[in-house]
């Protein structure tokens, strides 16, 4: 498969560019930080959103879905990721959605996915217990209990955990915490007794939650793929979910260099414009250098997902993408501030609003350093 976008691609590409700069520019989630949304985002948006056909488009035509592949999906959370829209794209789609893909059965597929695909089901992974990502430091039990589980633990930084109607909580079966093997995926009402789920905002105005589970009962049905054996389907939903990030933070920082260049273009000082200093255009080329390797890597991850590659030459995309577009967008959303000087601080200017997600798009799944680690592990090294 050609490492390039295709005609109907490029289409929805165009179509979400058109949509996003329109109906969610980054004006809408200043509104929804300054009054307060309990959502966290706009329905009506969201709704919209649906109806295009966005939330079904990587799973299966048999499961309600478009069929229409991970890059389709990527070419659309790229733009979302320009105007930093707000929605349950990412944590319902390329998580919750993917994982119940991956790893589950035909019956929950059937019954799930078409509801994720039509807007009327939002899903959440609750993973994670401490302050950095580590998937398998897990302590959160299941025990066995009449014909199902009894859960019993706390979850942190669940993103979109508090509107989520359906929580899919890793859980573990058996083992200690660190230990690869013994977890377990577990798909838990949103209202069910003994869960409370706590908002936090967090610097980029977006949601997640803490989820504590106090003898919290589930069926046996509730299980999503084999009993001990959900670090597989987690690996997977992971490194799937990690590509969709860096799809949006590609977005973000190609519109966060145009920006900077516009006002490098139109700032005057001494009578001329800053973009004419020498110093500001080798900054300015070495953001631009960032932004196409950053395409590349991300181009070339969304197209192994579709062209079906080993999982491991999937980790390894994952994590190179992870780092790569993670650091890119690290350095070009604090140049823009940079650049913009004084007046970038301010809350008046957007520009502000890239590094904040740019922070917390970060830690999500792994910073970094998480991530080289990684990487090198993956090599051998």
């Amino acid at each position: 498969m050609p490492m390039i976008l295709n005609e109907e691609q490029n289409m929805l590409k165009d179509t979400a560019k058109d949509f996003c700069t329109k109906n969610a520019p980054i004006r809408q989630l200043r509104k929804l930080r300054d009054e307060g949304s309990e959502d966290g985002f706009d329905r009506d948006t969201w709704s919209q959103m649906v109806e295009l056909g966005w939330a079904g488009i990587p799973f299966p035509e048999t499961f309600g879905g478009l069929g229409f592949g991970y890059k389709g999906l990527g070419v659309v959370t790229e733009e979302t990721g320009r105007t930093l829209t707000a929605s349950p794209l990412f944590a319902s789609v390329w998580i919750g959605g993917t994982l119940i893909n991956i790893g589950g059965s035909d019956e929950q597929k059937s019954e799930l996915l078409p509801q994720v695909s039509s807007g009327e089901l939002l899903l959440a992974l609750a993973l994670e217990e401490g302050t950095h990502h580590a998937p398998y430091n897990i302590a959160t039990t299941a025990e066995s209990s009449g014909d199902g589980y009894k859960l019993n633990g706390k979850k942190v930084f669940v993103l979109d955990g508090n509107i989520a109607d359906k929580l899919i909580v890793v859980a573990r079966t058996s083992g200690s915490s660190g230990d690869r093997d013994g977890l377990t995926l577990l798909l838990v009402d949103g209202d069910a007794d003994g869960l409370t789920r706590t908002r936090t905002i967090m610097v980029d105005s977006r949601n997640a939650a803490i989820v504590e589970l106090k003898d919290v009962q589930v069926g046996a049905n509730a299980v999503i793929g084999e009993v001990g054996k959900g670090a597989d389907v987690v690996d997977q939903t992971l490194d799937i979910a990690r590509i969709g990030l860096s799809a949006e933070m590609l977005g973000s920082l190609q519109e966060c260099f145009e920006r900077t260049v516009d006002y490098l273009k139109t700032r005057e000082q001494f009578g001329v414009p800053i973009g004419s200093f020498q110093a500001l255009k080798h900054r300015a080329a070495n953001m631009f250098c960032e932004v196409e390797l950053s395409k590349s890597v991300v181009l070339e991850a969304l197209t192994a997902l579709d062209e079906g590659r080993d999982v491991e030459e999937i980790a390894k995309l994952a994590s190179l993408c992870k780092a790569k577009v993670g650091e890119s967008n690290h350095m070009v959303s604090r140049e823009g501030i940079q650049m913009h000087g004084g007046i970038g601080m301010t809350d008046e200017f957007d520009i502000g609003f890239f590094m904040k997600r740019a922070a917390v798009c970060e830690q999500t799944f792994g910073d970094m350093n998480f991530h080289r680690n990684r990487y090198g592990d993956l090599e051998g090294y």
